[in-house]
């Protein structure tokens, strides 16, 4: 008599409709030539926040240790418009994305030609032709590579933006995605702003790009080449009411940070229920997850998702060592948190999460 554990089908019948023919072929990241510490942030921003000397305490207690800026640390101290900051951004973000591409396709074993499809993501400048445009005209594209630029996902653009490429891969069997993403966040720091908001903002956020190739291993010529993970699931959830927890306000001299102190409060409440309707979905528990790669906001963000999640300290050792390091880069910093897990040889299932505007 064969006795079938129905439940147990079902959940293998999810996970394998869960499973994409999508690898990690490669991943890479680059920061610009300005590294600061912490004192250094916080001696400018007790320079523009003289009113604010009494909460300088938060800048020693964010996990962070040094940051990288695009412009030097005077340059921030002056006023600065739309014009200045766009054209900042246009240049710096490009030199990144660059630098990204280059060293991704290397590590990937392939040629700009074998790229079917580029995905850019980013939150914190504009450009018009978009960045991956300008990018195409750089670097040797095919002149039919499909172009995706993307904006708006904030610190959700590292995880949502992979995502997104990763069904675009889907759809080219032994085909090739690349993904980039850059956030220049320190150019979103306005001297005239004396909000909390923003001196907040001064003291978490720094800038970076990151890149990930992504192969269809279906019908691949290259399958001998090894990869560095597979995707095997995907997914977004979205917290009703949350719109006014974090974005930008549209002001006459650049972004305005929008930063609400509710978010790690809301994750303690909302983050577990969210992580296990996900994992039901897929066919998996939360025992199945051996470890998380969870986008930095801040040092209380983190927490929280310790607190959620029953998370020991040492299993987000790869969040809390990239914040240290680099600070809050938006959408680029899970995906350095995802190359320090596979350099350092990080195996099993991996939960990757990262929130961002209308939570």
């Amino acid at each position: 008599m064969l006795l079938v554990d129905a439940r147990a089908l079902q959940k293998e019948a999810r996970r394998a409709a869960a499973e994409f023919d999508v690898v990690i072929a490669s991943i890479a990241t680059a920061v610009p030539p300005h590294k600061v510490s912490q004192a250094t942030v916080t001696e400018g921003a007790m320079r523009v926040f003289p009113h604010l000397t009494g909460l300088a305490g938060l800048f020693a207690n964010t996990g962070i240790e040094s940051r990288y800026v695009c412009e030097t640390p005077d340059w921030y101290l002056e006023d600065r418009g739309w014009e200045d900051r766009t054209a900042s951004f246009q240049r710096h973000a490009l030199a990144l994305l660059e630098e990204v591409a280059l060293k991704a396709v290397d590590a990937a074993g392939i040629t700009f030609q074998d790229i079917g499809a580029i995905v850019v993501n980013t939150i914190t400048g504009l450009a018009v032709p978009s960045l991956e445009a300008r990018l195409v005209n750089r670097l040797p594209f095919s002149r039919q590579v499909e172009r995706l630029p993307i904006f708006g996902l904030g610190c959700g653009g590292g995880v949502g933006g992979l995502a997104r490429a990763t069904r675009i891969a889907q759809t080219l069997p032994g085909g090739h995605v690349l993904f980039l993403t850059v956030d220049l966040c320190s150019l979103c720091a306005r001297n005239n702003d004396m909000s909390v908001a923003n001196f907040v903002s001064i003291a978490l956020f720094g800038d970076g790009a990151a890149g990930v190739v992504l192969r269809n291993t279906r019908g691949s010529r290259l399958s001998e080449q090894p990869d560095r993970g597979a995707i095997v699931a995907i997914g977004e959830h979205c917290w009703p009411g949350t719109e006014h927890i974090m974005g930008w306000d549209i002001k006459n001299d650049g972004f305005g940070m929008v930063l609400s102190p509710e978010l790690p409060g809301h994750m303690r409440k909302a983050l577990r229920p969210a992580v296990e309707g996900f994992l039901e979905t897929h066919g998996l528990e939360l025992e199945d997850v051996a470890g998380y790669l969870i986008h930095p906001g801040g040092r209380k963000v983190l927490e929280a998702a310790e607190d959620a999640l029953t998370l020991q300290r040492e299993q987000l050792r790869h969040s809390w060592s990239v914040l240290r390091d680099y600070g809050n880069m938006s959408s680029a910093t899970v995906l350095f948190i995802l190359k320090r897990a596979i350099e350092s040889g990080d195996r099993g299932l991996k939960f990757m999460v990262a929130l961002g505007p209308g939570v």
